[in-house]
């Protein structure tokens, strides 16, 4: 176990070090971020950071802990990752279109499905038991990786943003993964440990103010990585285990979900871009760049201590938990406007009952009948003339 931290850390150099020629590869190739409406940016940014980090974990998984892993699973999620890679650079130097990118994630998954035998089998589900999938273990897997890899993709708005999240995310799944899942697979929390090392050596070139961007080569390459780290957990899902990498991803997911949602309110097409991401809200309400960044930080680090609760709860306990963290979540985005600022019904309906309940209360009932007293009181006076 030493000797694997011992060269995880390395992983971090590599990458810290492979960044800047990265990003003097961006600029040749014309992998460049040019501000515009949508942008946070000022000034044209290289793009296509990602590359470092998908290097820098490809050297490790290869070389310095290739003993680690199984033969056969890692050349075939290389391949696939050469697949998400490849897309995500043409997009970061030809802008590719909506429909051509999810070929590409689509490809990838079946890659992951098929090749590396990475899937969704069964479902466990209090009372109801096991269900087996069948036929719909594709549709369900495939569905699970572009879910996973586009909430990754959306959130990636700010300095530094996607990549603390992942980071803080990653760890949290390979905590779990380590110490509370019942799998024999250890070398699972090493790989998404090497991704995490990877991300590290990465985060200072990207942390405002950043000196080279994701792109679309990070954004994709870490979510996909993310779905199919949190797949090999879910071979036979439980509520648990289902659940888990959900909420460990509950800030992507959570703006994702959310955005879908305002756009169909919109009547707009759910692939068209916009500024009311979460990153967008937070920093119209005065936050900087910087202190946005950190809030959401501080908002994922939540998500993932909440995951850490399930395997410690019993099958109620965890009913109780997600209800709670869902009416929260729904407050939160509410408070915040992130759907819209006429769209709060939750906050508007505890707010018609809290007046109800106030209009009914014996205080209320005698504090009117004072004031009528007092009313018939006065008007009993004889007028000043």
């Amino acid at each position: 176990m030493f000797s694997v931290i011992v060269k995880l850390v390395l992983t971090m150099i590599i990458a810290a070090i492979i960044t800047p020629f990265v990003r003097k590869m961006a600029f040749v190739l014309g992998a460049v971020d040019k501000p515009n409406a949508r942008r946070v940016n000022k000034k044209p940014m290289p793009t296509m950071g990602g590359l470092g980090i998908f290097v820098a974990f490809t050297f490790s998984t290869f070389v310095l802990l290739r003993i680690q892993f199984p033969t056969h699973e890692l050349f075939s999620v290389f391949l696939a990752e050469v697949v998400i890679v490849l897309t995500g650079m043409i997009d970061d130097i030809k802008e590719l279109k909506p429909r051509q990118k999810m070929s590409g994630i689509l490809i990838a998954s079946l890659i992951i499905y098929f090749l590396a035998g990475i899937r969704m089998n069964e479902v466990v589900l209090p009372v109801i038991g096991t269900i087996h999938l069948g036929w719909w273990s594709l549709p369900i897997t495939v569905f699970w990786i572009l879910a996973i890899t586009n909430a990754v993709n959306l959130i990636d708005g700010l300095d530094g943003l996607a990549t603390g999240v992942s980071i803080i995310g990653l760890f949290t799944m390979g905590i779990v993964g380590y110490f509370f899942l019942t799998t024999p697979d250890v070398y699972v929390s090493i790989w998404i440990f090497t991704l995490v090392a990877a991300l590290l050596g990465f985060l200072p070139h990207n942390f405002h103010p950043a000196k080279i961007f994701l792109g679309d080569t990070g954004a994709l390459f870490i979510g996909f990585m993310i779905a199919v780290f949190s797949l090999k957990g879910l071979k036979n899902v439980t509520f648990v285990t289902l659940l888990i990498p959900v909420i460990i991803l509950g800030v992507p997911i959570t703006d994702t979900v959310y955005a879908i949602l305002r756009r169909i309110l919109n009547k707009k097409p759910i692939s068209q871009a916009d500024k009311h991401h979460l990153h967008h809200v937070l920093m119209g309400m005065g936050l900087t760049h910087r202190q946005t960044v950190l809030v959401i930080y501080g908002l994922a680090l939540i998500f993932s201590f909440i995951s850490m609760l399930y395997p410690l709860s019993s099958l109620w306990g965890n009913i109780l938990l997600t209800i709670f963290l869902l009416i929260g979540l729904e407050l939160f985005v509410e408070s915040i406007g992130l759907v819209g600022v006429n769209r709060q019904p939750l906050l508007r309906a505890i707010e018609r009952t809290v007046k109800k309940l106030a209009r009914n209360s014996p205080e209320q009932e005698t504090s009117t009948k004072a004031q009528t007293t007092e009313k018939k009181q006065h008007s009993d006076l004889p007028e000043d003339k």
